[in-house]
């Protein structure tokens, strides 16, 4: 017959794998959905960070009022999502008018053109199974986005551009397709219109300390106040939210 303290461990252990198990359920009940709001077909994107898996081969398309959900990885994961516009198929050839993967429709793996808007997110980190994610403008825009987590505990704000910033985005900021006569599709970045160290935050400006507003990144500041707009924004504008059960990606509004 086993001993009371051999007893005792044994219940120990049961109740560990218990808790673990449950914890694994819960971290892998996470789900991320992409849901197109607009009044035309997007193809959104998703770009893990370097040694997280891809998800959903990198991107798809998604008609209009229609939308697409999918398992988070059960692990810490983190990465971007974003959409590409104008995406069509000529002699073979995929290519998007904004968020272009090198022309391919399942991203794999690889980065957006700018400008684009952006979701970033940090999946399971923390003792809390916190989720982070935040909307930024830094690369500029090209559609209104937000993050909207369900069932999360702790600061689990709703976040995002909810502005179309296409009908006023300052001239030189502009991009048109076709070029020159075409609608505006993109609002790039002060940085990438400009290319100074300044508004890029380069070299000597690449600190808290030196790296300030601009005039442009202002524009999108008063616009959607709610999201990064230049390299040393505020870092709490990166939210924890404690074990969402969805995170809800929304274009258009």
């Amino acid at each position: 017959m086993a001993s009371s303290a051999t007893l005792s461990l044994l219940l120990l252990s049961l109740t560990l794998l218990s808790l673990n198990l449950c914890t694994l359920t819960q971290a892998s009940n996470l789900i991320l959905t992409v849901v197109n709001n607009c009044p035309f077909t997007i193809w959104p994107a998703i770009q893990p960070n370097s040694g997280n898996d891809v998800l959903e081969k990198g991107g798809f398309a998604l008609h209009t009022l229609t939308h697409k959900s999918f398992p988070a990885p059960p692990q810490h994961w983190s990465g971007r999502i974003w959409a590409r516009t104008g995406c069509t198929y000529h002699n073979g050839h995929f290519s998007c008018a904004t968020g272009d993967c090198g022309g391919r429709l399942e991203c794999d793996g690889l980065g957006g053109a700018t400008p684009a808007t952006l979701a970033q997110f940090t999946l399971h980190h923390g003792h809390k199974d916190f989720s982070s994610y935040a909307v930024s403008l830094v690369d500029g825009f090209n559609l209104p986005m937000t993050v909207t987590p369900h069932e999360g505990q702790g600061t689990c704000p709703v976040v995002g551009c909810r502005a179309n910033l296409l009908a006023t985005c300052p001239e030189r900021l502009q991009v048109r397709c076709p070029a020159v006569h075409g609608p505006v599709v993109a609002c790039k970045s002060g940085c990438e219109a400009f290319n100074t160290d300044e508004v890029c935050c380069r070299n000597h400006y690449n600190s808290p300390q030196t790296c300030k507003e601009s005039v442009y990144s202002l524009f999108f500041k008063h616009a959607c106040p709610a999201t990064f707009t230049y390299a040393h924004d505020s870092p709490s504008l990166m939210h924890e939210c404690s074990s969402p059960r969805e995170l809800k990606v929304i274009f258009c509004h």
